[in-house]
């Protein structure tokens, strides 16, 4: 399959708006979950407005956040695709920059000494694009998450000792989930990553702040870690907004990597409630929209 990158570039100008303005549906469902189990009277108002905001912005075809991210692309290429892929990182690169200036979007991305913004939504290495390949035949899929500062400044790395055990990985989370409070603006998906070097296991933890809900760590261990830290952070009493109440997080999402002897990294980034996400999937047969 040969990939044509002016589409390419248009689908990724798309899907930054398309990721904007409408939730997944695992993340809608969450809400109602969260909702029909809150037992604090002033966070069930919390989330009913929340919820009447997310309806709202569908309704009336606008954004679910001002916030409109740091963009970030991932890509996943097949065994069978055609594509030059520093030509498709730059068609992905004009069309989140069109994206901002046609629609238009504000701008978030700056200069990191300078402060200056060139109200593209692009920067130096940004948007950020990831690109991975699988044993798909015939398919290209580009997912689109554009990660809001908020949630972003909900990131922790510690570089654990193999003394410290599952509960010092336990001990760190249940902490950075405090001391973020109402700042990452819960419900969140908090994503842990275990393992790796430090950079790959923040990696890790990106990965599993921003994956669906309703999914599970692959690996056993890590999944029974997802549901002990999911009970344990929706006990803390954080709640909706910070403003107290049992829904903290949606859910604690682990993903894991083989690690030194020596040491134990652990990460932490936090997904905000607007968990927003948005994919196409490229076959022979025409590009499938989704989340």
């Amino acid at each position: 399959m040969i990939v044509d990158l002016a589409v390419a570039e248009e689908t990724a100008k798309l899907l930054y708006i398309r990721a904007l303005k409408l939730l997944p549906d695992d993340v809608k469902e969450g809400f109602a979950r969260l909702d029909a189990g809150e037992s604090d009277a002033p966070a069930k108002d919390v989330l009913a407005t929340m919820i009447r905001n997310i309806d709202v912005a569908e309704k009336t075809d606008n954004l679910l956040c001002q916030d409109t991210g740091i963009p970030i692309y991932n890509v996943t290429i097949g065994r069978n695709v055609d594509v030059d892929g520093f030509a498709l990182k730059e068609a992905i690169r004009r069309g989140c920059a069109r994206a901002t200036k046609e629609y238009p979007l504000r701008s978030s991305i700056v200069h990191p000494l300078t402060r200056v913004n060139e109200h593209t939504s692009c920067g130096r290495r940004v948007p950020v694009i990831n690109i991975d390949f699988s044993d798909t035949e015939d398919e290209l899929l580009i997912e689109m998450i554009p990660k809001g500062s908020g949630s972003e400044n909900g990131s922790f790395l510690k570089m654990c000792v193999p003394a410290d055990g599952v509960d010092g990985i336990k001990v760190f989370v249940i902490d950075k989930v405090l001391e973020a409070g109402g700042r990452v603006c819960p419900p969140t998906i908090v994503g842990v990553g275990v393992g790796g070097t430090a950079d790959l296991c923040v990696h890790l933890a990106k990965i599993a702040a921003t994956r669906a809900l309703g999914t599970s760590c692959d690996d056993p261990d890590g999944a029974r870690l997802e549901e002990e830290l999911t009970t344990a952070v929706n006990s803390l009493g954080v709640g909706p907004q910070g403003l107290g109440g049992d829904s903290t997080a949606f859910a604690v999402h682990v993903e894991m990597a083989a690690t030194h002897i020596t040491m134990n990294p652990v990460a932490v980034n936090i997904q905000c409630h607007s968990a927003r996400r948005a994919s196409a999937t490229f076959t022979p047969d025409g590009i499938e929209l989704g989340f």
